[in-house]
């Protein structure tokens, strides 16, 4: 099969197209013919060498973190999905290929009411905004939340899942991003380049920091005492937590078949829609990652795999 590897830590020019051995099948797991995967930054983070004291890799190394395909077969155990399914997982690797080997117990059927791209295209956005919002977030009805970095890929979903929720929900972005965020039901939208979102908000159940640095800094005394500060891109600060009386941790999203359920019936009731930025060949892998290193991107960009 053909699937993008590198083989040393570097900038985009390290993806390769190379033919490689099919996965085998263990028990347990489903073998799935991919239709298509998205970019993320966590793949650019990997393959810059970012993160290699934290996730140690061998190469050759496929990078990918989220797919949508058909099963082409079923190993021992797998009980719930069959050959022929339509289905999405957030595996931990290995989706910039044809075939993919996962553990059923973190693979779903896909929503249906989308293409495989759309699914693969909310597969990382569902599963993050389901650990940020209810396992983390504890999100209630009637709560305000700050989105920062709300016009990408999880931030998009983020607003959609926490109107579902019932929540009051203010986003940050720029550009096209505003008119977005706006669209998808943001009840407060605030461009961060012309407009300073700590003078213009405050007593806010709960920040979805996108974003890091000096966004985050200035978001601590927003939050209501007792409320939460959640980051996914960078680690929260204890002492300005303590300091001003609120939580803030790290969240790391972890799949897991029940959050991709969860989302899917959002979808399926029209409640969350899906943005795609761009859709590209997986050969184009290389300049697909540029894209999202460059910034500005509203939405996801999705490999398609012929």
């Amino acid at each position: 099969m053909k699937a993008i590897q590198f083989s040393n830590y570097g900038n985009s020019s390290v993806l390769e197209l190379h033919q490689t051995d099919q996965p085998k099948l263990k028990a347990g797991e489903v073998l799935i013919k991919i239709a298509a995967t998205t970019v993320n930054p966590w793949d650019i983070k990997v393959r810059s060498g970012a993160m290699q004291k934290i996730i140690p890799i061998s190469f050759p190394y496929t990078p990918g973190i989220d797919v949508a395909g058909t099963v082409e077969a079923v190993g021992e155990q797998v009980s719930r999905l069959k050959i022929g399914d339509l289905v999405f997982a957030n595996p931990s690797s290995g989706s910039y290929a044809e075939y993919i080997s996962i553990k059923e117990q973190i693979v779903s059927t896909i929503p249906n009411n989308v293409t495989l791209a759309e699914a693969a295209a909310l597969t990382i956005p569902l599963t993050t905004a389901y650990s940020l919002l209810i396992e983390a977030g504890d999100l209630e009805s009637g709560q305000k939340i700050l989105i920062h970095g709300a016009s990408g890929g999880v931030g998009t979903i983020l607003i959609q899942m926490a109107k579902a929720l019932g929540a009051y929900v203010i986003g940050t972005a720029s550009g096209k991003g505003l008119d977005l965020i706006k669209s998808l039901g943001a009840d407060e939208v605030i461009d961060y380049k012309s407009q300073d979102f700590s003078q213009l908000v405050s007593g806010i159940d709960l920040v979805a920091d996108l974003v890091g640095g000096e966004t985050q800094t200035k978001s601590y005394p927003l939050v209501k005492k007792g409320g939460k500060l959640l980051s996914l891109v960078m680690p929260t600060s204890d002492e300005l937590a303590k300091q001003h009386g609120i939580t803030a941790k790290f969240v790391n999203s972890t799949p897991a078949y029940e959050k991709l359920v969860f989302g899917k019936a959002l979808v399926e009731a029209g409640k969350i829609k899906v943005q795609i930025a761009r859709t590209m060949p997986l050969e184009e892998a290389s300049k697909a990652q540029d894209l999202i290193s460059s910034g500005g991107v509203n939405g996801k960009i999705v490999l398609e795999v012929s």
